[in-house]
Protein backbone atom coordinates (compact mmCIF):
# COMPACT_ATOMS: atom_id res chain seq x y z
CA UNK A 1 0.00 0.00 0.00
CA UNK A 2 1.84 3.06 -1.21
CA UNK A 3 0.50 6.56 -0.73
CA UNK A 4 3.21 8.18 -2.85
CA UNK A 5 3.51 11.08 -0.47
CA UNK A 6 6.95 11.69 -1.95
CA UNK A 7 6.38 11.07 -5.68
CA UNK A 8 9.40 13.11 -6.77
CA UNK A 9 11.76 11.15 -4.52
CA UNK A 10 13.51 8.11 -5.96
CA UNK A 11 14.68 7.14 -2.51
CA UNK A 12 14.34 4.08 -0.32
CA UNK A 13 14.03 6.29 2.77
CA UNK A 14 11.02 8.05 1.22
CA UNK A 15 9.43 4.69 0.28
CA UNK A 16 9.99 3.35 3.81
CA UNK A 17 8.46 6.49 5.33
CA UNK A 18 5.34 5.94 3.24
CA UNK A 19 4.89 2.69 5.18
CA UNK A 20 6.24 3.40 8.68
CA UNK A 21 6.68 7.18 8.82
CA UNK A 22 3.62 7.95 10.91
CA UNK A 23 4.69 7.85 14.55
CA UNK A 24 1.86 5.64 15.87
CA UNK A 25 2.96 3.07 13.30
CA UNK A 26 6.47 2.74 14.72
CA UNK A 27 5.09 2.57 18.24
CA UNK A 28 2.74 -0.25 17.20
CA UNK A 29 5.71 -2.11 15.72
CA UNK A 30 7.67 -1.47 18.93
CA UNK A 31 4.85 -3.00 20.95
CA UNK A 32 4.79 -6.03 18.63
CA UNK A 33 8.50 -6.53 19.34
CA UNK A 34 7.71 -6.24 23.05
CA UNK A 35 5.18 -9.08 22.69
CA UNK A 36 1.80 -7.42 22.06
CA UNK A 37 -0.44 -9.52 19.83
CA UNK A 38 -4.06 -8.53 20.44
CA UNK A 39 -5.80 -5.28 19.50
CA UNK A 40 -6.58 -4.64 23.16
CA UNK A 41 -2.94 -5.06 24.17
CA UNK A 42 -1.82 -2.47 21.62
CA UNK A 43 -4.61 -0.13 22.71
CA UNK A 44 -3.82 -0.51 26.42
CA UNK A 45 -0.02 -0.22 26.04
CA UNK A 46 -0.14 2.77 23.69
CA UNK A 47 -3.23 4.68 24.84
CA UNK A 48 -4.12 5.21 21.19
CA UNK A 49 -7.66 5.81 19.92
CA UNK A 50 -9.35 2.66 18.56
CA UNK A 51 -9.96 4.19 15.13
CA UNK A 52 -6.29 5.24 14.77
CA UNK A 53 -5.05 1.84 15.94
CA UNK A 54 -7.42 0.02 13.61
CA UNK A 55 -6.32 2.13 10.65
CA UNK A 56 -2.60 1.68 11.37
CA UNK A 57 -2.90 -2.07 11.94
CA UNK A 58 -4.87 -2.44 8.70
CA UNK A 59 -2.18 -0.52 6.81
CA UNK A 60 0.60 -2.63 8.34
CA UNK A 61 -1.25 -5.80 7.31
CA UNK A 62 -1.90 -4.44 3.79
CA UNK A 63 1.80 -3.51 3.44
CA UNK A 64 2.93 -6.95 4.60
CA UNK A 65 4.65 -5.70 7.78
CA UNK A 66 2.19 -7.56 10.02
CA UNK A 67 -0.22 -10.42 9.52
CA UNK A 68 -3.63 -10.90 11.06
CA UNK A 69 -4.20 -14.41 12.39
CA UNK A 70 -7.57 -15.74 13.52
CA UNK A 71 -7.28 -17.44 16.90
CA UNK A 72 -9.81 -19.53 18.82
CA UNK A 73 -12.05 -17.72 21.25
CA UNK A 74 -15.22 -15.74 21.68
CA UNK A 75 -15.87 -12.69 19.55
CA UNK A 76 -13.71 -13.72 16.57
CA UNK A 77 -10.36 -12.73 18.15
CA UNK A 78 -7.31 -12.04 16.03
CA UNK A 79 -3.61 -11.81 16.73
CA UNK A 80 -1.32 -9.42 14.92
CA UNK A 81 2.18 -10.71 14.29
CA UNK A 82 5.18 -9.25 12.57
CA UNK A 83 6.09 -10.82 9.25
CA UNK A 84 9.69 -11.20 8.09
CA UNK A 85 9.32 -7.73 6.56
CA UNK A 86 8.23 -6.41 9.95
CA UNK A 87 10.93 -8.24 11.89
CA UNK A 88 13.51 -6.63 9.60
CA UNK A 89 12.55 -3.31 11.26
CA UNK A 90 14.16 -4.44 14.53
CA UNK A 91 17.53 -2.71 13.92
CA UNK A 92 15.68 0.45 12.85
CA UNK A 93 13.78 0.55 16.16
CA UNK A 94 16.92 -0.22 18.18
CA UNK A 95 18.78 2.59 16.37
CA UNK A 96 15.93 5.04 17.06
CA UNK A 97 15.80 3.92 20.68
CA UNK A 98 19.55 4.35 21.13
CA UNK A 99 19.45 7.78 19.47
CA UNK A 100 16.53 8.78 21.71
CA UNK A 101 18.36 7.49 24.81
CA UNK A 102 21.35 9.66 23.93
CA UNK A 103 19.65 12.82 22.69
CA UNK A 104 16.04 12.92 23.93
CA UNK A 105 15.89 11.14 27.31
CA UNK A 106 16.79 13.81 29.89
CA UNK A 107 16.28 11.43 32.82
CA UNK A 108 18.19 8.62 31.13
CA UNK A 109 17.10 5.60 29.10
CA UNK A 110 13.66 4.35 30.15
CA UNK A 111 14.49 0.79 29.01
CA UNK A 112 17.65 -1.25 28.73
CA UNK A 113 18.24 -3.81 26.00
CA UNK A 114 20.32 -6.64 27.46
CA UNK A 115 22.30 -9.44 25.85
CA UNK A 116 20.74 -12.65 27.25
CA UNK A 117 24.13 -14.44 27.23
CA UNK A 118 25.94 -11.85 29.36
CA UNK A 119 23.32 -9.57 30.91
CA UNK A 120 25.26 -6.59 29.54
CA UNK A 121 23.60 -3.82 27.57
CA UNK A 122 23.80 -4.31 23.84
CA UNK A 123 26.39 -2.29 21.94
CA UNK A 124 25.37 0.86 20.09
CA UNK A 125 24.43 0.12 16.49
CA UNK A 126 26.98 1.26 13.95
CA UNK A 127 27.22 1.28 10.18
CA UNK A 128 30.04 -1.03 9.21
CA UNK A 129 31.88 -1.84 6.02
CA UNK A 130 32.27 -5.32 4.59
CA UNK A 131 35.33 -5.79 6.84
CA UNK A 132 33.27 -5.04 9.94
CA UNK A 133 35.02 -1.72 10.62
CA UNK A 134 32.77 1.18 11.65
CA UNK A 135 32.15 3.79 8.95
CA UNK A 136 31.29 7.45 9.40
CA UNK A 137 29.00 9.25 6.89
CA UNK A 138 31.86 11.22 5.34
CA UNK A 139 33.71 7.96 4.59
CA UNK A 140 30.94 6.45 2.45
CA UNK A 141 30.87 6.48 -1.32
CA UNK A 142 27.43 6.95 -2.85
CA UNK A 143 26.67 5.53 -6.27
CA UNK A 144 23.43 4.88 -8.19
CA UNK A 145 21.81 1.50 -7.63
CA UNK A 146 19.73 -0.62 -10.00
CA UNK A 147 16.54 1.26 -9.07
CA UNK A 148 18.02 4.72 -9.74
CA UNK A 149 16.18 7.03 -12.09
CA UNK A 150 17.85 9.54 -14.41
CA UNK A 151 17.80 12.29 -11.77
CA UNK A 152 19.77 10.08 -9.34
CA UNK A 153 22.19 8.96 -12.08
CA UNK A 154 22.93 12.62 -12.89
CA UNK A 155 23.47 13.47 -9.23
CA UNK A 156 25.82 10.60 -8.30
CA UNK A 157 28.63 9.14 -10.40
CA UNK A 158 28.65 5.40 -11.15
CA UNK A 159 30.61 3.18 -8.78
CA UNK A 160 33.21 2.53 -11.47
CA UNK A 161 34.15 6.22 -11.41
CA UNK A 162 34.49 6.62 -7.65
CA UNK A 163 35.96 3.31 -6.43
CA UNK A 164 39.71 3.17 -5.95
CA UNK A 165 41.57 1.17 -8.55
Amino acid sequence: MRNNQFPSQTCSVARALEIVGEWWTLLIIREAFFGARRFGEFERNLGVAKNVLSERLSKLVACGVMERIDVPGRGNPRDYRLTEKGRDLFPVLVALMQWGDRWAAAAGPPLRLLDPATGAEIAPLRVTGSSGAALEPQELLIAPGPGADEKVRRRFPPASEILPR
